[in-house]
């Protein structure tokens, strides 16, 4: 029985047995169907998921989106049977022929889990690694939540757990290693790891590759470690599974990992234990003999005896009788806490305070002000407004200016740290950019909170992956950087982006910012709480004048993604395009431009993926498709503006990396000058006439 259950789990009988083989028999038939996929792991895990999702997980199939429900990541995300059987077999909707159709268009069992497409799927996963480590910032943000809803611990209707199952590949990559030394650092009681131990990858025995102690590893993390050997014949001791996932659930000091003894494709003959049985179908004849195995029909396929469904269903009845009874707690909560109760409310419907906006500062123009600097002023108004924002840095929050002025650092009761506190809203990631990124995405999947986390811009190629994941399942995101360009200076070129920018553009349904001054950032950041999509700013380190809006278009125009800043007195004969701090290099071009008798038109393009996305005739008054003479002003690689600029357009970029020198230096020498825009204008105007 789990402490997580309300209603009483009946002792494992002859019905639980027969489920988990035609567990395993259906993860073999729906590979063997599709021609590909991989079984193995999906076939030796089935006692796991099946014990889990039928004797732990606090879940109900039929409301998937339950506030108190714990969460289930599978990191193996290639095992993605694992959790489709399981979800079949709960009672999610899954059916017989959703198996059938494992791996094809269209399907509800595409090849790996895919977040908001299978209901029952908590998280995307594939690149491995990420699972786990996104799985460390649901429970970061569990307990985070815990601390806007009942800090005093009044109830247990705000704790629950995050059960991940993780593989051998799980662990050797970089970002789950970064994001568990940070879950032991925090001590997330609520974080119960299943390492399946089977010693097996594509290239055969991981040894050729992994042999270091995990759970020393582990240990040494500050984690809590059970180690669980597998039977005589191979097969999960599904017995000691159960007391050792008995006993992580009673562990709420720190993470627990079971390091799961495992020999991947159980029972197959032949296939068991064996690489092949990681990536490829067994045979028709391997899967027969592993039916008879079972003590199953050899001749049936995707069988599911009526009874056995029947009996794994009645999750259903334990889990709602579950949820009803948190319910009826919660409803007394809510009525005893209605100031509690107002914000989880809004957090759920996902809206936001009446004027919430007016906490965004208006900066003035007569100073100027980093874009970092401004940012780090309006993290500070949105954060006093919305309990529920909250962040941190990979070690760079001086910098990144992504500081919560009195929040408290986010850290167990048990740290000795000064700040400390459990449910702090000031994030030490340490350096740790990729787990940075994935903890983000597990908060935003978590649902309820808003995070944010920082680091120099050159450095997001550590976290890359983690920023297409967020883009992939279309989550809140939101991305930092910081030291946007050469004009970070005397650091030098390997702190210096370059291609970053055009190559985080490149991300489908990403969308970067890069604001041209402390009141476009604000502006900026107003569209990122409200839009709640994937997003990251580029910042800079240098300070960047404060345009007299007076004299200048709204900045409003930053909602837009490009907006006409400086006009022409008549029509434009060139339009120049600028984004960040080369914006003011356009508009001093503008100036000189004007004293030649050419007339331009500066246009300030902070966020290009929120352009594109207003209408055609937004766009074309803008930027007008008859005026061709067009030059585009950043200081990063000029890739993806010539469709923006066209064939008579003159691209002002950087295509090599930079050097140790002042910003001032830089810009000089790699062309980034009024004059050098300037004489572009001219080039494009000659090259539309010829």
């Amino acid at each position: 029985m789990s402490d997580s259950n309300l209603i009483p789990v009946s002792p494992w009988n002859e019905l639980d047995d027969r489920a988990v083989a035609i567990s395993r028999a259906l993860a073999a038939d729906a590979v063997q169907k599709a021609g590909h996929g991989h079984p193995g792991t999906a076939m030796s895990l089935a006692p796991v998921a099946y014990t889990l999702f039928q004797r732990f997980l606090k879940h109900d199939p039929t409301h998937p989106e339950w506030l108190g429900r714990d969460r289930f990541v599978l990191s193996c995300g290639h095992s993605s049977l694992t959790l489709y059987i399981q979800l079949f077999l709960s009672g999610y909707g899954l059916t017989i022929e959703d198996l059938k159709s494992f791996r094809t268009d269209g399907s509800l069992t595409p090849a790996h889990p895919e977040y908001g497409h299978t209901k029952g799927v908590e998280i995307t996963t594939g690149p491995l690694g990420s699972g786990i480590a996104s799985a460390v910032g649901m429970a970061m943000a569990a307990r985070y939540e815990k601390g806007l809803f009942d800090p005093e611990s009044k109830t247990k209707l705000f704790d629950h757990n995050i059960w991940v199952i993780c593989s051998d590949g799980d662990l050797q990559e970089g970002v789950s290693a970064e994001a568990s030394s940070l879950a032991g650092t925090q001590a997330l009681g609520n974080l119960k790891v299943i390492y399946d131990d089977n010693r097996i990858s594509i290239e055969g025995d991981t040894h050729v590759a992994f042999t270091e102690d995990v759970s020393a590893r582990y240990r040494a993390y500050g984690w809590n470690v059970i180690d669980v050997a597998a039977k005589s014949d191979g097969n999960i001791d599904r017995d000691a599974l159960e007391g050792a996932m008995s006993a992580a659930q009673s562990i709420s000091d720190k993470p627990t990992i079971i390091r799961l003894k495992t020999v991947i494709a159980w029972p197959a003959p032949k296939a068991r234990g064996t690489s092949k049985s990681h990536g490829s179908a067994l045979g028709a004849d391997e899967v027969a003999a592993t039916k008879l195995e079972l003590g199953l029909n050899p001749e049936e396929s995707f069988a599911a005896p009526e009874e056995v469904v029947a009996h794994a269903r009645k999750l259903i009845e334990r889990g709602t009788a579950s949820r009803k009874a948190w319910e009826t707690e919660f409803h007394a909560w809510r009525n005893e806490n209605p100031e509690k109760a107002a914000l989880l409310n809004r957090l759920q419907k996902k809206e936001l305070p009446e004027g919430w906006e007016n906490s965004i500062p208006v900066f003035p123009s007569d100073k100027e002000i980093a874009t970092r600097t401004a940012s780090g002023k309006i993290i500070n108004g949105i954060a006093e407004v919305l309990p529920e924002f909250w962040g941190g840095s990979a070690d760079l929050a001086e910098s990144n200016n992504t500081l919560i002025e009195g929040g408290r650092s986010f850290l167990p009761a048990s740290s000795l740290m000064k700040d400390a506190d459990p449910y702090g809203r000031v994030i030490h990631f340490g350096i740790r950019e990729h787990a940075m990124g994935a903890i983000l995405n597990g908060i935003a999947l978590h649902g309820l909170t808003k995070s944010f986390g920082g680091t120099f811009l050159v450095f997001s190629d550590y976290m890359r992956g983690s920023v297409r994941l967020a883009a992939l399942m279309d989550i809140p995101s939101t991305f930092v950087w910081t030291h946007d360009s050469i004009g970070l200076g005397e650091d030098g070129p390997t702190h210096q982006p370059v291609e970053h920018i055009a190559s985080l553009r490149a991300i489908p349904n990403f969308s970067m910012i890069r604001p041209a001054d402390a009141n476009e950032t604000a502006i900026a950041w107003r569209e990122v709480i409200k839009r709640q999509k994937p997003v990251g700013f580029a910042l800079s380190r240098q300070n960047l004048p404060v345009l007299d809006r007076t004299k200048y278009t709204s900045a409003e125009g930053t909602a837009n993604g490009a907006y006409v800043l400086s006009d022409s007195a008549s029509k434009p004969d060139v339009i120049l395009i600028a984004t960040g701090s080369e914006v003011h290099v356009a508009l001093a071009a503008q100036e000189l431009l004007a004293a030649k008798g050419v007339h331009a038109r500066v246009v300030s393009a902070p966020c290009l993926e929120w352009f594109a996305e207003q209408t055609s005739e937004y766009r074309n008054s803008v930027i007008p498709s008859n005026i061709k003479a067009r030059v585009s002003i950043e200081a990063g690689i000029a890739l993806g503006w010539r469709e923006i600029i066209g064939d008579a357009g003159v691209a002002i970029s950087l295509e090599h990396f930079g050097a140790s020198a002042s910003a001032g230096v830089l810009f000089d020498k790699y062309g980034f000058t009024p004059e050098n825009v300037a004489n572009a204008a001219l080039h494009s105007i000659k090259k539309v006439g010829k």
